[in-house]
């Protein structure tokens, strides 16, 4: 019995010598060459593969007459809304937005009616920047008729806007309109085309 405990007592004599060995904070540590630094300029930078313009299809979206005419009812009731509650300069680049789609669409009467709104609030709000654009695309729908003299004075009043305010880009703008309209006076006149039914809901109206 007594060389039992004294196998058992040693074997844990033995333990514990392993563990402190391992543990002991004042034990000397092996130390290794440190690791030499690698340099950038050592790195071999991989050849990137380019693929030819060719090769690239960009997706088109296409604006379908449904598409249109869920973005022109979005338009038109963000632009009641700003009308119902004041926001006039809002609803102004609202009419100009609705303006352009009609006029994408030779709906040149409609272009036309909700071109007079923007401008009229533009001027209003005293926006120049929005009053000689408005113009300059209301002398497009009046191309578009072909009233070229009712279109040239609306380039006039814009260039003449443009120029007081010192607004060179805008100028220039203008006179490339006009040069464009002078040049293609036989030609710029397009088939209109109107609303194939009637509205119920009134337009927004201007108080």
């Amino acid at each position: 019995m007594r060389f039992i405990l004294l196998l058992i007592l040693c074997s844990l004599s033995f333990s514990a010598s392993a563990q402190w060995y391992k543990y002991n904070p004042f034990r000397k540590h092996t130390r290794y060459p440190q690791i030499a630094l690698l340099k950038d300029n050592s790195i071999k930078k991989l050849p990137v593969a380019r693929i030819p313009n060719d090769k690239i299809t960009y997706a088109r979206i296409e604006r379908t007459p449904y598409s249109m005419y869920l973005m022109e009812a979005s338009v038109m009731k963000t632009a009641q809304h700003n009308m119902r509650f004041r926001v006039y300069n809002s609803a102004s680049y609202n009419f100009s937005d609705l303006a352009q789609m009609y006029l994408k669409q030779n709906r040149l009467s409609e272009a036309k009616w909700y071109l007079l709104q923007s401008l009229q609030i533009s001027r209003q709000q005293n926006d120049n920047r929005h009053t000689i654009t408005n113009l300059i695309n209301l002398a497009a729908v009046k191309a578009g008729y072909g009233d070229f003299m009712q279109a040239k004075q609306d380039l006039v009043e814009a260039r003449n806007l443009a120029s007081s305010l010192g607004l060179s880009m805008d100028v220039a703008a203008v006179d490339k309109q006009m040069r464009y309209l002078q040049d293609n006076k036989n030609t710029l006149k397009t088939e209109v085309r109107y609303a194939e039914t009637t509205d119920t809901d009134p337009k927004p109206a201007i108080k």
